[in-house]
């Protein structure tokens, strides 16, 4: 099997590399700058490397060997990781992220003990977004050099084509992750559910579980019959792995998640847990869901009455069903991969962590 947690080490050495590089390189303009890529390469800190590791895996299938090129691709997925959840939690009004307060709610205070003028919370969402958008030109760089240290030029193409794709399907699936947060009244119900599954796909299982696979793949020399073969695997475990995300988001203990419980009900989260509920309450039920939805002042009983309400409907378990089901047919398809049998029990393995977590 591969040696997950020394590649982990490997990836997070990259990582400090590139925040020390990236914060020096900017240190002469002042205490300001230093201070803000200071917070964004702090945002790189903790995490499960799920990117990084699955990036791995895909190489590994076709060759163990896990050149140092490989190291500063994966750095830069983890880098883009980082950028998508400061500005989700911009958009979520999210407070925490990971126990510590998110990049908008830490800038704020910042501004607050500072007794600086003007808006301090429109302060916090300023530089939120740009810390976002530093930490893209930060996996932008990383991806870069390591495609141009890479052994094959063309393999390299490739997996750039592939990680362009990846950021353009995530800007639209969290584009309509936000339409849904606020279209939902003008929606036929019976399309609630298919439009909340695109928003899991795009949002969140390609960039997590597909991309990475496919881009440390093709670095490898993958064909095309072998992509597809990964596309079979990993699209249904990345959906599994957002699915377990909003259960977390909802029901998930706060000691672990690093949020409060019910956050993603505050947040007004319009997933796929909610709309399998939808159907089965009454009209005055459904008032209650809907006006606690996106109420970041929701009391916790009344949270607690909207968890009452998706546990009854048994919507909970449903999505329970659904992630059985998608991990279910990933393995299935993982059985078509032409990889070794040592390979395989790797992809077991990492597929067992993104749906069997807890946080």
């Amino acid at each position: 099997m591969m040696d997950a947690a020394n590649w982990v080490l490997r990836v997070n050495d990259r990582i400090a590399g590139l925040v020390t590089e990236m914060s020096d390189d900017l240190a002469g303009l002042g205490p300001d700058a230093q201070r803000f890529t200071e917070y964004a390469g702090q945002a790189l800190s903790g995490g499960k490397r799920f990117r990084a590791l699955f990036c791995a895996l895909g190489y590994a299938s076709l060759n163990p060997e896990l050149p140092e090129s490989l190291e500063l691709v994966a750095a830069g997925l983890e880098y883009f990781h980082a950028a998508a959840l400061a500005h989700d939690d911009i958009m979520d009004k999210s407070d925490t992220r990971r126990g510590r307060p998110a990049a908008h709610r830490h800038f704020q205070s910042v501004h607050e003990s500072e007794a600086w003028s003007r808006d301090s919370a429109h302060y916090g969402v300023s530089a939120a977004l740009l810390v976002g958008d530093y930490l893209l030109a930060g996996s932008d760089l990383a991806v870069a050099r390591g495609l141009a240290e890479h052994a094959n030029t063309t393999h390299a193409r490739r997996a750039r084509s592939e990680f362009d794709r990846m950021k353009l399907d995530v800007t639209v699936g969290q584009y309509l992750d936000i339409v849904e947060e606020n279209a939902w009244p003008t929606v036929a119900p019976e399309n609630a559910l298919r439009r909340a599954e695109t928003v899991v796909t795009y949002k969140s299982a390609k960039y997590s579980i597909e991309a990475p696979l496919i881009i440390g793949a093709l670095l490898a020399g993958a064909d095309d019959d072998f992509v597809d073969s990964i596309r079979r695997f990993a699209l249904p475990l990345g959906d599994a792995f957002q699915l377990r995300d909003d259960l977390l988001g909802v029901f998930g203990d706060e000691s672990i998640t690093g949020k409060p419980v019910g956050d993603d009900i505050r947040e007004g989260k319009r997933t796929v847990l909610i709309a399998l509920a939808m159907p089965h309450l009454s009209n005055d039920e459904r008032d209650l869901l809907n006006t606690t939805l996106g109420n970041t002042n929701a009391s916790l009983s009344q949270v607690t009455e909207v968890m009452r309400l998706l546990e009854e409907t048994q919507a909970r378990s449903q999505v329970e069903e659904r992630i059985n089901a998608a991990f279910s047919e990933a393995m299935l398809a993982l059985n078509s991969i032409p990889v070794h049998e040592n390979a395989r029990d790797s992809w077991r393995d990492f597929a067992e962590r993104v749906v069997r977590r807890d946080s």
